[in-house]
C-alpha cells in the first residue's frame, strides 16, 4: 500500500534484519562518501532516504530487531546532522542530531550516544560555543564510560583538549592529549563501531597537531611548532579516502607555518590546502581557511603573505 506521499506503507508490515542492513550499507556508503567528497556530495542522498528509514520503525518485528534499527536509523540521522554541519548548516544539523540521540537513547546505544554528543560538541567548536562544546563532550564522556568504550573516551579527550587550547588552558590541553593516547593504546585490537572507526593513528596525530597549533594562535606561536611533527604524519597517513580530513590538517599545517613567520613554507603547504578545500563540497573546510589568513595577516607588509590571503579570498569569492 502507497501513502499520499508516495511512500510505501509499512505500519503493521514485517521488519527483518535484511531491511536494517540494508540501511546499515547505506549508511557506510554515505559516510564514506562524505569523507572522499565533502556533506554536500551525499546530504540530499541521506534526507531522501530518511523517511523511508523512519517508516520501518512502525513496522513489527522482534525486540533485537527493533534495537539494531533504532541504531541504524539514529547513525542515519547522525550521518545527517555531520553532513548538515558540513555544508554550514548549523540548525539543520542540531535537529538531526536531537533525533539521532533520541533514537541512540530507545536502542540502548551509549557508544553512539557518546559520538553523536562529540560530534554535536564538534559544531559548537567551530562556531565558537567552547563552554556549549565542553558540556557536550563531557556527556559524551559519561555515554562512553558507560559503553565501556575506550577509543569513544579518546575521541572524546582528544576533543576536549582541542576546547581547552581554545580557551588558551595549556595544561588542560596537554593532559586531555595525554589522556586520550592513553585511551587510544587501551583500545587497541578492539573492534570499532562504524561510526568512530575514521579515529585511528592518523586521525589521532592530526588531532595532536590540530591542539598545538590552536595553542599557537591564542598562547604563543611556540606551541606550533611541538604540533608540526603530528600534521606531517597525519597528512602522510590520510589517504583518498579521507580527502576532507586530509584537508583540514594541511590547512593547521600551513597556519602553523604562517604563525611562526615561516611565509615560504606557509605559502607552498597553503597551494596544496587551498586546492583541495576547493574541490571539495564542504563550506566547512573552505571557513576552516580563515585560520591561515589569519595568521597570514601578521605579516600584511610582506608580499607572500599577501599572496596567501589573495589566494583564500579569490576562493570566497
Amino acid at each position: 500500500m502507497t501513502g499520499s506521499d508516495g511512500r510505501d506503507d509499512v505500519r503493521g508490515a514485517r521488519v527483518g534484519l535484511v531491511d536494517v542492513r540494508r540501511i546499515e550499507y547505506a549508511v557506510a556508503e554515505l559516510r564514506a562518501r562524505d569523507y572522499r567528497y565533502g556533506g554536500g556530495a551525499c546530504s540530499e542522498t541521506i534526507e531522501a532516504r530518511l523517511p523511508a528509514a523512519v517508516d520501518l520503525l512502525s513496522g513489527t518485528m522482534r525486540d533485537a530487531v527493533l534495537t539494531r534499527l533504532c541504531t541504524a536509523v539514529a547513525d542515519l540521522y547522525n550521518l545527517a546532522g555531520w553532513t548538515s554541519f558540513d555544508e554550514d548548516r548549523p540548525e539543520a544539523a542540531l535537529e538531526a542530531f536531537a533525533r539521532a540521540l533520541e533514537l541512540a537513547v530507545e536502542a540502548g546505544n551509549d557508544d553512539l550516544q557518546a559520538n553523536i554528543h562529540y560530534r554535536v560538541g564538534r559544531l559548537r567548536l567551530h562556531y565558537g560555543a567552547v563552554d556549549a562544546a565542553v558540556t557536550e563532550f563531557s556527556r559524551g564522556r559519561e555515554a562512553a564510560l558507560l559503553a565501556h568504550c575506550k577509543l569513544a573516551l579518546s575521541i572524546l579527550s582528544a576533543n576536549q583538549a582541542w576546547a581547552c587550547a581554545k580557551k588558551a588552558d595549556v595544561a588542560g590541553a596537554l593532559s586531555c592529549l595525554h589522556r586520550a593516547r592513553a585511551e587510544f593504546a587501551a583500545a587497541e585490537g578492539t573492534e570499532p563501531s562504524p561510526w568512530a572507526a575514521f579515529f585511528g593513528p592518523t586521525d589521532l596525530a592530526a588531532m595532536i597537531g590540530t591542539v598545538h597549533g590552536e595553542l599557537a594562535q591564542v598562547v604563543d606561536v611556540r606551541h606550533g611548532r611541538d604540533g608540526i611533527q603530528a600534521l606531517t604524519d597525519a597528512i602522510a597517513g590520510y589517504g583518498p579516502d579521507m580527502t576532507r580530513s586530509r584537508s583540514l590538517t594541511v590547512i593547521w599545517l600551513a597556519t602553523v607555518h604562517a604563525l611562526d613567520g615561516d611565509l615560504d613554507v606557509a605559502g607552498e603547504v597553503g597551494r596544496d590546502a587551498i586546492e583541495v578545500a576547493a574541490a571539495l563540497r564542504s563550506p566547512r573546510t573552505r571557513q576552516r581557511l580563515r585560520t591561515l589568513t589569519a595568521a597570514a595577516r601578521r605579516y600584511s607588509g610582506d608580499s607572500r603573505a599577501r599572496e596567501i590571503v589573495d589566494r583564500v579570498d579569490d576562493l570566497s569569492r
